[in-house]
């Protein structure tokens, strides 16, 4: 069904780095979320009301927080997919994010709600009313929110959605928690043990470790997070493509939300180089990345002497520093002098390195003066978050 709907109100589905086909993808999918769980909901809290299960209609009243989350979704991707304008010159991206901690919260509130609930049945139980009528309505919502799950988690993947992929977890959590309302059911009908409240409480437990992990997943952009290495490796590898390109550092990636990521690295190029046919070359390896990664990207030229004694010495130093964990060079000067020369240089380390920038500096100073007691190191200690 909802690949008849896509082809149908989606014309370039394929298209999903557009702005206008991932916010037709992100109204769809709530829209279709809106109906479903509306569905569910209905058909579970009848359920409810004929068995006189707590946690029946607590699942239930999940089905109706989702149906409020497929309304955050949807407007999410409505006000995400509006253009750059002065005041927000990189585009409103972000507010797929916000929707989907949004979302997370609503979960999470839902959940606690819940819970409280199924505490009051657990200290005062009720008579329940089993049937084969709510059993099958629970069997019919598992399926239906296994479908929702599977077609939330593809299309997640697709677009790399933050807010879809928590609708599918969500959808794969309310899944087990019916399953485990309809053992509760069971149980009941065939051992005559209430265990009502204390499966209401398990679904709402559920629930909320489900808005917990999905507000995880969503904050994390929102704050920063490293980006994806094979996006890193991609772009390393487009620029290194061209010939005029010797070295990549300073590599930064920028996210303003699916589909607005802005990239800034520096490309060393030989120095002695014409300087327009560098320029031609970094302006192709720009327009590259646009078109395979749909990143706006920014390099900046360094200019490098690629042979000669700078060279060497550059060559020599990285050899030497590999013991103290750096990963790389770059911006590297020599300056002789009468009684001793000078490394300028700036010193690439891990993130996840532990040692201080203080620390680091010592260290590589301390490393070259005993190596080459002729010599001493200006150092800036640069951190590489792409690795």
């Amino acid at each position: 069904m909802l690949n008849f709907l896509i082809k149908k109100f989606i014309p370039r589905q394929t298209e999903v780095r557009d702005s206008a086909v991932r916010r037709a993808y992100g109204v769809l999918c709530g829209a279709y979320g809106i109906f479903l769980n509306l569905l569910l909901f209905a058909g579970k809290y009848a359920a409810g009301l004929l068995s006189g299960s707590v946690a029946v209609t607590v699942d239930a009243f999940n089905n109706l927080s989702d149906a409020a989350s497929s309304v955050i979704t949807l407007l999410g991707f409505t006000l995400a997919g509006k253009k750059p304008d002065p005041g927000h010159p990189y585009g409103h991206g972000r507010l797929e994010y916000l929707a989907g901690l949004g979302l997370s919260v609503l979960i999470i509130v839902m959940g606690v709600e819940l819970g409280r609930g199924s505490i009051g049945k657990i200290l005062r139980p009720q008579p329940l009313s089993v049937g084969w009528l709510p059993a099958a309505i629970l069997a019919a919502s598992i399926a239906v929110k296994l479908y929702m799950a599977s077609y939330n988690r593809r299309i997640g993947r697709t677009l790399g959605s933050a807010a879809i992929a928590a609708a599918g977890a969500d959808s794969l959590s309310d899944a087990v928690s019916t399953a485990v309302v309809l053992c509760s059911m069971g149980v009941f009908r065939l051992f005559g043990l209430n265990i009502d409240g204390w499966a209401g409480l398990a679904v709402a437990c559920f629930i909320v470790y489900t808005g917990v992990t999905a507000a995880r997943d969503t904050l994390s952009p929102l704050l920063g997070q490293a980006p994806d290495p094979e996006l890193v490796q991609g772009i390393e590898d487009t620029v290194r493509s061209h010939p005029e390109v010797l070295g990549i550092h300073d590599l930064l990636v920028h996210d303003y939300g699916p589909g607005r990521r802005m990239v800034s690295l520096h490309a060393e190029v030989d120095g002695r180089g014409e300087l327009f046919a560098l320029h031609d070359a970094i302006d192709s390896a720009e327009t590259e990345i646009q078109e395979r990664f749909g990143c706006s990207a920014t390099i900046h030229m360094d200019p490098i002497l690629p042979d000669g004694e700078t060279a060497q010495r550059r060559l020599e130093t990285e050899e030497l520093l590999r013991q103290t964990g750096c990963t790389g060079l770059h911006d590297f000067r020599l300056v002789p002098g009468p009684t001793h020369s000078k490394l300028i240089f700036d010193a690439s380390f891990p993130a996840a390195d532990p040692r201080s920038d203080r620390e680091l500096a010592a260290l590589i100073r301390q490393t070259v003066s005993e190596a080459w007691p002729d010599c001493g190191a200006v150092v800036r200690i640069d951190r590489d978050y792409t690795t």
